[in-house]
C-alpha cells in the first residue's frame, strides 16, 4: 500500500516522508536535551561572539573568549548527543528502506537531495514552532 503510493507521486512522497522524520527527530531532540540549558549556552556563545568582535585587537583577551566559547560548545554537543544515538541506528535503517523503494521510480539517482532540502526547511520550521533550541 505504502510503496504504491510512494511509486505514484515519489516526489511528493519524499517530502511528506522527510517532514515526518524530521518532527519526530524534533521531537526526540526536545524530550532528551536540556531545553532551559540548551538556551543558556546558546545565548552565552553570542555574547562571547559579540565580546570578541570588541576585542579584535587584545589577543589575551581573544583567547579567553574562544576558551569559553569552546567550553559552552563542548557542553552543547554533550546535550545534543543523547538524541543523536537514539535516532541513529532508526534513520539508517529507514534511509536503507527508502532507497530500496525510490530505486524503481524517476527520481532514484536524486531521492536523497529531496530529502536533505525538504528537511532542512522542515526542521527549521518545526524547531520555530516547537521552540527547541
Amino acid at each position: 500500500m505504502i510503496k504504491e503510493l510512494i511509486l505514484l507521486s515519489p516526489k511528493l512522497s519524499i517530502i511528506i516522508l522527510a517532514f515526518a522524520v524530521t518532527l519526530i527527530l524534533t521531537l526526540i531532540t526536545k524530550k532528551f536535551t536540556n531545553q532551559t540549558r540548551m538556551k543558556e549556552l546558546k545565548s552565552k556563545q553570542k555574547e562571547c561572539q559579540t565580546k570578541m568582535k570588541e576585542h579584535k585587537g587584545n589577543p589575551d583577551k581573544l583567547n579567553e573568549l574562544q576558551k569559553e566559547l569552546m567550553s559552552c560548545s563542548g557542553e552543547m554537543m554533550k546535550h545534543s548527543l543523547k538524541p543523536m544515538l537514539i535516532t541513529m541506528i532508526p534513520i539508517l535503517f529507514l534511509f536503507n528502506w527508502v532507497r530500496g523503494i525510490f530505486v524503481l521510480t524517476e527520481i532514484a539517482k536524486s531521492w536523497i537531495w529531496y530529502y536533505i532540502i525538504s528537511s532542512m526547511v522542515s526542521s527549521i520550521a518545526l524547531r520555530k514552532i516547537l521552540d527547541v533550541a
